[in-house]
């Protein structure tokens, strides 16, 4: 049996320091988020000293500092006099941050991080399409029931399928009016919507049981039904996303 060759200095990926990107500050912040959602650095410790982060990452102690600086923004960090820069706990951390929710994904074996974005995501969802049906104008309503059956079409070509899946939730975020829900929204979506986690399975069959979801959606904001429609939008969310999980955890975050 001929084992895999031996990853090599030549051959191994360099980390991201090395690779003197244009932004050192930015590229030594990420890589600290990383190691402190890890736990390498854990709640309650201080982080290394700036001659130690300068010597171990090669940068000057203007960038660490900067790079600090960032982490304190993000609610990683403090700065306390006299014990150096402390990480905080993670209740203190800004969840919706692109880089602490990635690395806090990459990190959770469970999938209850991702189980409690899905939570967030059909209890706003919800509301909006409450919200939509109360609102939707006949343009609104027929642009959702060309979508409902141009997916009809697409459910061979899942790419295409779910281009047009985020537009039909969008246009019902626009509808509602809550820019601010939507924003959060899309804010999340935007953070997960390539990862393979949150993708999940994507085969012919979920999308034709996802656009069956699609349709009650539609039919009950058509007939503008808004308690009818918040329930829809909460079930699909639900169920869809039950499905992409597979059977890894207890989706016990779910059960309402």
């Amino acid at each position: 049996m001929t084992l895999p060759a031996r990853s090599t200095a030549s051959t191994r990926q360099p980390p991201a320091w090395v690779q003197r990107p244009a932004n050192l500050t930015q590229a030594l912040a990420a890589e600290l988020v990383e190691r402190i959602v890890q736990g390498r650095h854990p709640s309650g410790s201080p982080l290394p000293p700036e001659p130690a982060l300068c010597a171990t990452f090669g940068v000057s102690r203007t960038v660490v500092r900067e790079a600090v600086k960032v982490l304190q923004e993000k609610g990683l960090v403090q700065v306390r006099q006299g014990a150096g820069t402390i990480v905080t706990a993670p209740t203190k951390w800004n969840m919706l941050d692109e880089l602490i929710l990635g690395a806090t994904i990459a990190e959770d074996d469970s999938l209850s991080v991702l189980d409690d974005l899905v939570v967030t995501r059909r209890l706003l969802e919800s509301d909006m399409a409450n919200m939509a049906a109360r609102l939707a104008t006949e343009e609104v309503v027929e642009r959702l029931g060309v979508l409902v059956d141009k997916m009809d079409e697409l459910v061979d070509d899942t790419a295409t399928y779910h281009d047009h899946d985020r537009e039909f939730h969008d246009v019902i975020m626009q509808s509602s009016g809550n820019r601010i829900a939507r924003a959060v929204v899309r804010s999340l979506e935007r953070q997960v919507i390539n990862t393979a986690r949150y993708v999940g399975r994507t085969e012919r069959s979920l999308c034709v049981a996802s656009n069956r979801g699609h349709r009650r959606v539609y039919e009950r904001i058509a007939a503008h039904d808004p308690a009818g429609a918040a329930e829809a939008m909460f079930t699909h969310i639900t169920e869809a996303w039950l499905v992409r999980r597979g059977a890894s955890g207890d989706p016990v975050r779910l059960q309402r």
